[in-house]
């Protein structure tokens, strides 16, 4: 059942999709370890059930555990420094349903110009490698800086946000935290100051931030289009929270395939 679990996240499957998956393809019953000619397959009732006691138990926090524990032996989580970043997944906002109602729990939240109904997916990440250490779901109307000390492990000597975390080390909860954070520029002050010496060291600056903030794109990558997790699958916060640390735990493992590829002397395709 777990394996049938870790194949439903990784194709972006309903427990329906799973279930009739194992009788179109064959590489998948081989990862799940069923042989259709001498046993019958879970249905997706049975999945449902298993999922639930997943979630009862918080048992997918032990599975995004369990991941980083492997790779923290790997010598992956250098614990120097933390990116800190947030992405907004979409939930159903039909009110067709049996309630009349979207769900009470995911909220409006604006980005740019444009607005968007359901959660936030809040994650830190390795400064250094870009794998995933500490994941935070909210509704979407929940300020990004809000989240961000939370995200933090406390053995860090940096941390790393974008603009959308200016002041975030003058907030209550950063009191006492001896951690340097280094967060983007508005892109208004930056292109108020284009073309002067000054701006050019700005620019320069920025770029060096930057190019160590996008490691934290990765994992959302996977998630969101390799993983095709890009609106919720459930209702309410806690069931999709649970699922978004099974999701950011194997992504952790698609992220350092190449080096637990390299450690144990074979090429990574």
């Amino acid at each position: 059942m777990l394996r049938m679990y870790v194949a439903q996240q990784c194709f972006g499957l309903s427990d329906e999709g799973i279930e009739d998956a194992l009788y179109d393809s064959q590489a998948i019953r081989r990862f799940v370890g069923i042989d259709l000619g001498r046993e019958s397959a879970p249905d997706a009732t049975t999945l449902l059930g298993f999922r639930h006691l997943l979630e009862k138990h918080q048992l997918t926090e032990s599975i995004f555990n369990a991941i980083n524990g492997h790779l923290a032996e790997k010598g992956l989580f250098l614990r120097e420094g933390t990116i800190v970043d947030a992405t907004l997944i979409a939930a159903p906002p039909s009110t067709k349903n049996e309630a009349g109602k979207r769900d009470p729990e995911m909220h409006q939240s604006k980005k740019g110009n444009q607005w968007y109904f359901g959660m936030k997916a809040h994650i830190g990440v390795d400064a250094h490698t870009g794998l995933v250490h500490t994941v935070i779901g909210t509704a979407g109307n929940v300020s990004d800086i809000s989240q961000a000390q939370a995200l933090l492990h406390g053995e860090e000597q940096a941390a790393f946000g974008d603009a959308g975390y200016q002041g975030v080390e003058k907030r209550p909860e950063s009191a006492g935290a001896t951690v340097v954070w280094h967060v983007a520029e508005k892109r208004s002050k930056v292109k108020a100051l284009a073309g002067t010496a000054l701006g050019d060291l700005v620019a320069q600056v920025e770029h060096a931030k930057a190019s160590i903030r996008s490691k934290v794109e990765h994992p959302f990558h996977v998630v969101k289009n390799l993983f095709k997790h890009r609106k919720t699958r459930y209702k309410g916060l806690v069931k999709n929270t649970a699922q978004f640390l099974t999701l950011f735990g194997l992504a952790n493992l698609v992220l350092a395939r190449r080096w637990l590829l390299a450690a144990d002397g074979k090429v990574a395709s």
